[in-house]
């Protein structure tokens, strides 16, 4: 069932209750309740309601100096005949709108909001400030938590409708700075030393060159997770929404210089330095 379906109209039930037929108007004039792309039908505003996904950001014009509440795009059709066309006014508001049928999309999400997703806890072997070798394992995973892993759940609600929201990271996306990437379906495995010097059994990878050219002399990690949220509301609509939350480390890569000795006593012969120090 899409949104712009009307399941139930309000004052309904299935058990023989009374029914009461949503009113829409426009000037008097009767209006249709639900556009599939404007949105849903606001007597008080004579407009269709939708809000805005993303929201603009803090600061823009739109939010009229608030910092709560969120911006609606409200739609009307002025004219007639062939000079018809819709306008559109930016509208703030600090809930829901005065909406006769209301979008269970909208609440779907208002409740993936509450559950503030927050960017990957990176980790790694080599860490930072640490020094890894070329053609030697490198470690990646991420620690769980609900708001950057999940499952997390959450709800909103208005008189008659509730939408029930449910996320989990997917997957990782690694990009590794050296033109490759790496995708790990899991969390990762922590590293520790008791391990050795083996490849990870899920999520690493193996630099081929020194990060001694690069700036900072470090290649820039990126890890992405990959957010699956499904919905479902009290009236029988379902859903999907993905999302994606980043975080970025930096790895340095070296290689093992040979120490020569003067076999008589000398002192050691130090190897040239590069631009790392």
């Amino acid at each position: 069932m899409t949104p712009s379906d009307t399941p139930h109209e309000p004052g309904t039930d299935d058990k023989g209750g009374k029914k009461t037929k949503p009113v829409c108007e426009f000037h008097g004039a009767a209006q249709a309740c639900v556009d599939a792309q404007l949105g849903n039908w606001s007597n008080g505003k004579q407009c269709y309601m939708r809000r805005e996904v993303p929201q603009p950001p803090p600061g823009d014009y739109r939010w009229q100096g608030h910092t709560d509440g969120s911006i609606w795009a409200c739609v009307r059709e002025q004219g007639y005949d062939e000079g018809r066309h819709l306008v559109t006014e930016w509208v703030w508001l600090p809930g829901e709108p005065d909406t006769v049928v209301i979008d269970p999309v909208t609440l779907a999400y208002r409740a993936v909001a509450e559950m503030q997703l927050a960017p990957p806890l990176v980790k790694s072997a080599p860490g930072v400030g640490q020094i890894g070798l070329v053609n030697m394992p490198v470690w990646l995973w991420v620690e769980k938590t609900e708001n950057t892993w999940g499952p997390i759940v959450r709800s909103a609600s208005v008189p008659g409708l509730s939408v029930t929201a449910t996320a989990h990271v997917k997957a990782v996306n690694w990009a590794l700075g050296d033109g490759n990437t790496v995708r790990c379906e899991g969390s990762g495995t922590p590293y520790n030393k008791a391990i050795g010097i083996k490849d990870s059994p899920d999520c690493g990878h193996r630099y081929k060159k020194t990060s001694r050219e690069l700036p900072k002399c470090t290649y820039p990690v990126t890890a992405s997770a990959q957010w699956d949220i499904t919905w479902q509301s009290t009236l029988g609509d379902t859903g999907q929404i993905s999302m994606t939350q980043q975080a970025a480390t930096q790895l340095r890569i070296g290689e093992a210089v040979p120490v020569l000795v003067d076999p008589d006593g000398g002192e050691v012969a130090a190897p040239a330095k590069g631009g790392c120090g």
